[in-house]
């Protein structure tokens, strides 16, 4: 098993920028797609690729593909992967999936029939007829996609938005993997400021500071794999001491976010501590209104109400007029805004310099990009 294929599944819109984390762990071969990233990597970049990506949504081991149009082909095809190379005698493999513009399209007979056909595969080489599965989790993930078949092992567990510092939340959380994209996305270098006026929970400003820091999202969790034996635990130890080793703790960091919501401020406070990034961001209660900064070539990242419940929607049109008159006020700022309002140019009162498709959950969006000028050159 020198050689492993594994898969990043991402929100939609954002895939180039986990293949550009990917590159940065140093895989090469690399294949984008539609909502995932495939990449070839060795037993070590499981636990890379966990402890490290921070716009995938999860990292699977990929155990094959094919096609598969009635219930018959999906079970031989399944029975005919080399299963036992990854779940051991007291492995629990449950199995989940979807399907989409497939024949197969019940789930729950995909999920039978999967799980029917690993055992059989299973009793072949453990020579028992009944698994007490009572050992480490290999949870098995299948899609069905106009009837090719991939099978995957779920490396990550909870996904890898659960940075372990978001225990509670406001209303209608943004996503730390799409917050981090957003990030990446934009031209924000740690050496610029940066503010969001609508800050939550904070998770705009706290993946920043974990960006400006070089923190690894995985590394106050745990992960499913770290208790699978193909992995070594030393492997998992290592990859763990060369993240702490890689925290720039001198940086300095101008990170800001705002809200006029006390108890979400409170929040934002309590989250950055329990991410460790608390000395790098500052919080305060600050209505749009008066957002005002002497910081120059600053970027504004934010996430403002979508007006999505009935009755919000004009009291949302009145803020992002509002937010049209306070923005282009810091006139040197770059600012990138996601909204699902399909009027958002006309009611801030300026065309994007570059728009972007992206999923807030099950929410389409458009992110919008306005470029500010560029800082002078240091000397």
């Amino acid at each position: 098993m020198s050689k492993i294929e594994l898969i990043a599944p991402t929100l939609f819109g954002i895939e180039s920028v986990a293949a550009k984390e990917i590159r940065s762990l140093g895989y090469e071969d690399i294949k984008v797609e539609d909502g995932k990233v495939t990449f070839i990597g060795d037993i070590s970049a499981i636990c890379k690729a966990n402890m490290w990506i921070r716009s995938a949504e999860r990292i699977y081991v990929k155990i094959g593909e094919f096609e598969a149009s009635t219930f018959d082909e999906l079970f031989e095809g399944v029975r005919s992967l080399p299963w036992e190379e990854w779940i051991p005698e007291n492995g629990q493999f449950p199995v989940d999936g979807y399907s989409l513009k497939s024949n197969l399209h019940s789930i729950p007979d995909c999920q039978s029939i999967i799980k029917k056909a690993v055992v059989e595969r299973l009793k072949k080489k453990y020579k028992k007829e009944w698994f007490d599965e009572n050992g480490p989790l290999y949870k098995i993930k299948f899609s069905l996609m106009k009837n090719k078949a991939v099978l995957m092992i779920d490396t990550s567990g909870e996904g890898l938005h659960k940075r372990g510092y978001r225990a509670m939340s406001n209303i209608a959380p943004l996503r730390e993997t799409l917050a981090s994209a957003m990030i990446m996305l934009s031209d924000w270098r740690y050496d610029r400021p940066l503010i969001d006026p609508f800050c939550g929970s904070g998770t705009i400003p706290i993946e920043a500071a974990l960006i400006g820091a070089n923190i690894a999202p995985g590394l106050n969790r745990k992960f499913t794999s770290e208790k699978w034996g193909q992995i070594p635990k030393k492997l998992w130890l290592d990859t763990r001491k060369e993240a702490h080793s890689l925290i720039k703790m001198d940086v300095e960091l101008n990170i800001r976010g705002y809200d006029i919501d006390e108890s979400a401020v409170k929040l934002s406070i309590n989250n950055a501590h329990k991410a460790g990034v608390n000395q790098y961001v500052k919080f305060a209660k600050k209505p749009l209104k008066d957002l005002r900064t002497d910081d120059m070539y600053g970027i504004l990242i934010c996430n403002p109400p979508y007006g999505e419940r009935m009755g919000e929607i004009k009291e949302v049109e009145k803020l992002y007029r509002e937010m049209g008159r306070v923005f282009t006020s810091l006139n040197t700022w770059s600012y990138y805004i996601i909204t699902s309002h399909e009027n958002f140019e006309k009611l801030f009162g300026k065309k994007a310099t570059k728009r972007r498709k992206l999923y807030n959950g099950m929410i389409k969006t458009t992110y919008y990009q306005y470029f500010g000028p560029r800082p002078p050159r240091k000397i």
